[in-house]
């Protein structure tokens, strides 16, 4: 597959966020439910007066619910509609758009760039409350209430035992074909002044589920119902285990995404490209 433009046309970077809660997540469906990816598209097709609709391709396709502070997409467009709408582009997209959708910059992309290969690493945060009263009504849509007092310390002992390279498989829901080798960078909670949790969850990349599988893990350590060793022992089992609950989307966000230098972006897609094997895992 190769990253190269099209002769005629320009790579264009989209920066963006939304609000997921009525969104059936980012890739567009059969069926017709409403997307991010959908919305945008359908918008970007209206302003420019297009017959043809121009698709994207995004760092990280986020589930139904999930919110997202600091995704990236790219499209790529014909040179001649870029220059006529380049100016005015924005604002009108932003003038087309639904409220819980909006696109902060657009910007011709460097050679080399895709939104989804050339990533280095994403960086979810999930938030979770465990006031007794329940969670602030004002911030309902984006923090999960968690009915048992939850020990932090404890949380992010066991989250230690998860960084690196490993083999998710244990967190992740299968898909035919993908690996579920991923190398988590970080992930750490804090408890903010407002006595919100707040995981850091930072990997190269993420395969389905897994954010929130970890956070239920993890969850099950803080409350008391599982020992701080459990959630490694999970991973190492390299199966999933029905213990380990899916915490529900809408305390998950999409915080940012990063790339390397200009002259790396080539470099990156081809390594991304690549189906990972952990060292000493046979090929056959």
């Amino acid at each position: 597959m190769s990253d190269d433009v099209q002769p005629g046309f320009v790579r264009v970077r989209l920066d963006l966020s939304y609000d997921g809660r009525d969104f059936s997540g980012w890739a567009k469906q059969a069926r017709g439910q409403r997307t991010v990816q959908g919305e945008i598209e359908d918008a970007l097709r209206t302003v420019t007066r297009s017959s043809e609709t121009y698709e994207l391709t995004v760092a990280g396709r986020t589930d139904a619910g999930v919110h997202a502070r600091g995704q990236v997409a790219h499209v790529d467009l014909p040179v001649e509609l870029w220059q006529e709408h380049r100016e005015k582009l924005l604002r009108r997209l932003a003038g087309r758009l639904s409220h819980d959708v909006r696109i902060w910059r657009l910007t011709e992309a460097p050679e080399g760039f895709d939104a989804r290969f050339s990533a280095i690493w994403r960086r979810y945060a999930y938030r979770v409350t465990d006031h007794p009263g329940g969670v602030d009504p004002l911030l309902r849509g984006h923090v999960l209430w968690h009915d048992w007092t939850l020990d932090m310390d404890a949380m992010n002992e066991a989250a230690a035992a998860l960084i690196g390279e490993h083999d998710f498989a244990a967190y992740c829901k299968r898909r035919e074909g993908a690996t579920t080798i991923r190398t988590l960078q970080e992930l750490r909670w804090e408890r903010r002044p407002d006595g919100v949790l707040e995981a850091t969850v930072k990997a190269d990349a993420f395969c389905h589920n897994m954010v929130r599988s970890l956070v239920g893990a993890l969850l099950f350590v803080g409350d008391g119902h599982r020992p701080v060793e459990w959630p490694g022992k999970v991973l190492a089992a390299g199966v999933r285990d029905s213990a380990v609950h899916v915490v529900r989307p809408h305390g998950l966000t999409l915080e940012e995404v990063g790339y390397p230098a200009d002259d790396q972006l080539a470099a990156r897609n081809r390594e991304a490209r690549n189906k990972r094997t952990l060292p000493g895992a046979g090929c056959c």
